[in-house]
């Protein structure tokens, strides 16, 4: 490696080290992207530090006037008027009656609720935040095993990463310039692949020790004829925005404007039939916008900070020096693939997603493209039997399930800190024990993705 890049993996490994150190993903980015620059244009005079700063005048400008991004504040309004209308706990209660009767019925209620509400809101830490506060309490009444019940909504709030419409989808397309209409369809199978898989591991859990949950308890005709009215507003929300972008009616950014026009009009005709719970009053509409405003701000803060990063790695040549070493390495493509993963899996118990794709999926791309036999390499000759375009669509997915993996992994899985901050009384040790069978059947799901490329690629190219 030469001079500069040195510099530059300096400047990673100085962003790692801040990140570990719980400082701001957002002004780590910054300070390492000015900082790394200034450090170039001592070492490179010709590497001027003046013209690098004088664009921040257009830098942050162009980040927030994105027509594509502009999809992140409509989608994070719609989780927060979600929430606010009562739809969260209309979903689990909804389901609750249809699955009562079965065995550990209550816990897969609360993984379906947490696929069904992070579909709306595409948050893995707000659907764990949100629906552990509405199934956990529940769950401790009919006396489930903490362990089973923590567990299954801690693997549960991560479905929010990749069913779709989900912000961490978003940003993967935009960083490596692909269609995000193809990413939401390519990660309809997967997602539904992993709400089977945790049901599957409730049943044999719950099969293998009955202690674990309470005898089943049946419902009456009129039970399940009210809880079929309590899904409509969710199916009709969904529904509406998973065909609308599937058939091509419109793109991500009317589809989420069509979201929360759609729970808007909800909370209203709940607020018209008097039922307050699900009103959408104006101190709820006051309060959704006021967060959506400190989300999204903080999502385009780091974004900006991404930027300022970007350019520094790009002018240390980095990216493009670790691709040039990782294909001259005697390995085959796929042991480099697994090692990406696997870093994936590390940095997921210090990071949070946005995080992580923002910081390595910038690095990665450029890799899996030269392993896969550089940028026009077609499907005979790749190494991964994709051509680039399609590439990115499976990559994609398969990072954001090992994304998802991370939130769950000892001992930093932030979906366990969510839980844990609701189950005060259930030790944190009880919660890690609790997820890893799910843990173990997503690295079953991870490894048929690997194998099986169409599970990802059949939407994408048919619809």
């Amino acid at each position: 490696m030469n001079e500069v890049e040195i510099i530059g993996l300096a400047g990673m490994f100085a962003l790692i080290a801040m990140l570990m150190l719980r400082t701001p993903i957002a002004l780590a980015m910054i300070l390492v992207g000015i900082g790394g620059n200034f450090v170039l244009s001592l070492a490179l005079p010709y590497m001027r530090f003046e013209a690098y700063i004088l664009q921040f005048k257009t830098l942050l400008w162009s980040n927030v006037a994105s027509y594509e991004l502009s999809v992140i504040p409509l989608f994070i309004l719609m989780g927060f008027l979600a929430n606010y209308t009562g739809l969260s706990k209309s979903l689990f209660e909804g389901m609750n009656a249809f699955f009562s009767r079965v065995k550990g019925g209550i816990a897969m209620t609360g993984v379906l609720a947490c696929a069904g509400f992070g579909a709306v809101c595409g948050s893995s830490l707000a659907t764990a935040s949100t629906m552990s506060r509405i199934a956990l309490p529940e769950l401790k009444k009919l006396k489930y095993n903490d362990r089973l019940a923590t567990g299954s909504l801690a693997a549960g709030g991560t479905l929010g990463i990749l069913l779709p419409p989900s912000i961490p989808l978003v940003l993967y397309a935009i960083i490596v310039e692909t269609s995000i209409v193809d990413m939401f369809q390519a990660a309809i199978i997967p997602g539904i692949i992993a709400i089977v898989f945790f049901v599957f591991v409730i049943l044999v859990q719950v099969k293998l020790n009955p202690s674990l949950a309470p005898n089943t308890r049946s419902t009456t005709t009129q039970e399940k004829l009210q809880a079929l009215v309590s899904l409509i507003p969710i199916v009709v929300i969904f529904g509406s925005i998973i065909l609308g972008l599937g058939f091509g009616l419109f793109t991500p950014t009317p589809a989420a404007g069509v979201g929360v026009f759609l729970i808007f009009c909800y909370g209203l005709l709940m607020k018209y039939k008097g039922k307050s719970e699900n009103a959408l009053t104006m101190q709820k509409l006051k309060d959704s916008i006021f967060q959506t405003a400190t989300t999204s701000g903080m999502i385009y803060f780091i974004l900006f900070g991404s930027e300022v990063l970007k350019t520094f790695f790009t002018r240390s040549n980095l990216p493009f020096a670790l691709a040039e070493f990782a294909t001259n390495l005697s390995f085959n493509p796929w042991v480099i693939l697994v090692l990406m993963l696997i870093i994936f899996i590390i940095l997921g118990c210090v990071m949070d997603s946005m995080s992580m794709l923002l910081v390595i999926i910038p690095f990665f791309w450029p890799t899996m493209v030269a392993l896969n036999g550089g940028d026009y390499v077609g499907v005979s000759g790749a190494a991964f039997g994709l051509d680039n375009d399609s590439l990115k669509i499976w990559f994609g997915i398969v990072a954001l399930a090992v994304v998802e993996l991370g939130l769950i992994t000892p001992p930093v899985g932030l979906n366990v800190f969510v839980i844990a901050t609701v189950a005060k009384d259930v030790p944190m040790s009880e919660i890690f024990k609790g997820v890893m069978p799910f843990f173990s059947i997503e690295l079953v799901r991870i490894l048929l993705m690997l194998l099986f490329p169409a599970l990802v690629l059949f939407l994408p190219s048919w619809l």
